[in-house]
């Protein structure tokens, strides 16, 4: 009888497993963002003529909302306690960081992406940006894209 019970346990702690693998194996997968260049826009700012470059997420709707919704229970983007639960930064080819987002709330904001230099500074040749789900600590890195039309 021990032999039994022990055989069906396992059969049973097995069977769960399998169901338990297919739900991950079955989860969708989040494809790595597909970035690329806008434009430029000439603007001023406090007396400065700058440049801001802007971009797009080509596959922003593969993204769930939920990834950008307000994450109160995560640190805080400095004073904003509220901050998404998904940030988005900007990288120059190189790995240096330039710009950020903490406050987009819902993924169609990767459609309005974009940093800024003086109008006089030579832009690195190409960006990427990386998205990073603080929930679930994941990062998303994009391709590279051109900062020229």
């Amino acid at each position: 009888m021990k032999i039994f019970a022990r055989r069906t346990l396992l059969a049973g702690i097995t069977l769960i497993l399998v169901m338990a693998v297919q739900g991950v194996a079955s989860a969708p997968v989040i494809p790595n963002p597909v970035l690329y260049f806008l434009g430029p826009e000439y603007v001023e700012t406090g007396g400065k003529q700058m440049i801001r470059y802007h971009y797009d997420v080509e596959n922003k709707s593969v993204y769930p909302d939920d990834m950008f919704a307000a994450a109160p229970n995560l640190p805080p983007c400095g004073a904003n306690t509220k901050s998404s639960r998904t940030w988005v930064d900007v990288y120059e080819q190189s790995g240096k960081r330039i710009y950020g987002f903490c406050a987009f709330s819902k993924s169609a904001d990767l459609g309005k992406i974009w940093f800024a230099l003086e109008a006089d500074k030579i832009p690195p040749s190409y960006i990427y940006i990386e998205l990073n789900d603080r929930k679930t600590n994941t990062k998303y890195k994009s391709n590279l894209a051109d900062t020229t039309l």
